[in-house]
């Protein structure tokens, strides 16, 4: 039996949603509907959710003693194999929850890290995941009590989680020194690549978003970059760099980078920060939203926030809201943080040229258009301008190299 066939065979687990509402009831009903998506996506079946009300988590239960023994009827009542917290748990805490309720304690950074170890295609994309893991796990050894013990499939086991058997705190600190290095090596290759990218003076735009909402398949659409689109969270994982040409003729890098989401675990913002900084040295970022996302202004809210902790800033944001042919006419978009706002649907290819024009006149803002000969002994302008400014066209004459250009305004008088 291959692989594929055994996993095909094996039962999917079915898990119970569990949630603490510190105040806001609604948002956390919107997160687990979210949270019911990850599970989904990992493979497993929600087949029910309870959330408890309280003033502030519980330290070493995470809910309530009444909660547990309802979750515990709960369990039995519905035959299921476990549960997902919404939240991040403590190692304590997966300890004496799986001692009380006799089952499979998850939570949801297991969840995340889980979709990304089984999308993750790349070298860099494999080690990134393998070293966000390794570190969620190296704190929660003592933690998982009688799931250590447990074999087969389900959330958790792959990638690394397979060999948490064998492999005890000073193994693990190992392979994550290892892993570490091999990161920085790869980063390394990035910045030289980067380094290579702003030599051609050629713009960089950055897709991001939050996850689903479209960044793929509107990379597709302008470059046939021929990108996994899936309906699903974090379908892609590994950027993809390809060029685009603007109505002006300049051409420019459009880059894809890792879908965001809500209580994005900090494991995976350290281990792919390289990757979601891509976005940190454009030139140009298209913020893509899912305008048809009832939760499209947390989603974009939380966007923002990585921003922060990636401490990108003063960079010129386009907001995409995407996927308008699933809203309602009459619907109004709005994004405060963004210089432009732009409604397109990737998917049926409308307003996407204008806006390759928006992009266009977004990056030419601030700069003039000259038409200039420059004499052959003044050669070298003509690569200040591929530095500071667009070049449209060149044209070797009689007299000199013909260009047609933009060029930054303060730096006329440098031309």
């Amino acid at each position: 039996m291959s692989k594929f066939e055994f996993e095909q065979n094996q039962k999917l687990e079915r898990v119970i949603l569990v949630a603490v509402c510190l105040d806001d009831g609604q948002e956390v009903e919107e997160s687990l509907d979210e949270l019911e998506e990850l599970v989904q996506t990992a493979g497993a079946v929600p087949v029910g959710r309870c959330i408890q009300n309280r003033e502030m988590i519980h330290s070493s239960t995470y809910i309530g003693s009444g909660k547990i023994q309802e979750i515990k009827d709960l369990i039995w009542e519905l035959d299921a194999d476990g549960i997902v917290c919404d939240d991040e748990l403590s190692p304590v805490q997966i300890r004496n929850l799986e001692m009380e309720l006799d089952c499979k304690v998850m939570d949801r950074t297991l969840v995340i890290l889980d979709i990304f170890a089984s999308r993750a295609r790349t070298k860099e994309g494999k080690i990134q995941v393998e070293l966000a893991q390794l570190r969620y796990h190296a704190t929660r050894l003592t933690g998982y009590g009688t799931s250590l013990s447990r074999l087969g499939g389900g959330i958790g086991t792959r990638g690394p989680g397979e060999k948490k058997l064998e492999l005890d705190r000073r193994l693990i600190r190992k392979r994550i020194g290892h892993l570490s290095k091999e990161l920085k090596q790869v980063v390394k290759h990035r910045e030289v690549q980067r380094q290579k990218r702003s030599k051609t003076h050629i713009p960089v735009v950055c897709i991001a978003g939050y996850t689903n909402a479209g960044k793929s398949t509107l990379l597709n659409l302008y470059t046939d970059a021929g990108v996994l689109e899936e309906d699903k969270l974090f379908a892609t994982l590994d950027p993809t760099t390809r060029t685009v040409e603007l109505p002006c003729g300049q051409e420019v890098l459009m880059t894809d980078t890792v879908g965001f989401i809500r209580k994005l675990p900090h494991h995976l913002v350290d281990a792919f920060r390289s990757t979601l900084e891509e976005a940190k040295y454009s030139d140009l970022i298209l913020h893509v939203v899912d305008a048809s996302n009832p939760q499209r202004e947390k989603q974009m809210a939380a966007v923002y926030d990585t921003f922060r902790q990636l401490e990108i800033q003063n960079k010129k944001i386009i907001t995409v809201f995407n996927k308008i042919d699933k809203t309602e006419d009459g619907a109004f978009f709005k994004d405060a943080n963004a210089d432009e706002v732009i409604c397109i649907s990737a998917k049926e290819n409308v307003y996407t040229e204008e806006l390759l024009k928006m992009i266009e006149d977004t990056l030419m803002e601030g700069q003039i258009y000259v038409e200039k000969v420059y004499p052959y002994s003044d050669a070298g302008q003509i690569q200040k301008i591929r530095k500071y400014g667009i070049l449209l066209s060149e044209e070797y004459q009689d007299d000199g190299i013909y260009i047609e250009a933009y060029i930054p305004a303060e730096m006329t008088g440098l031309f």
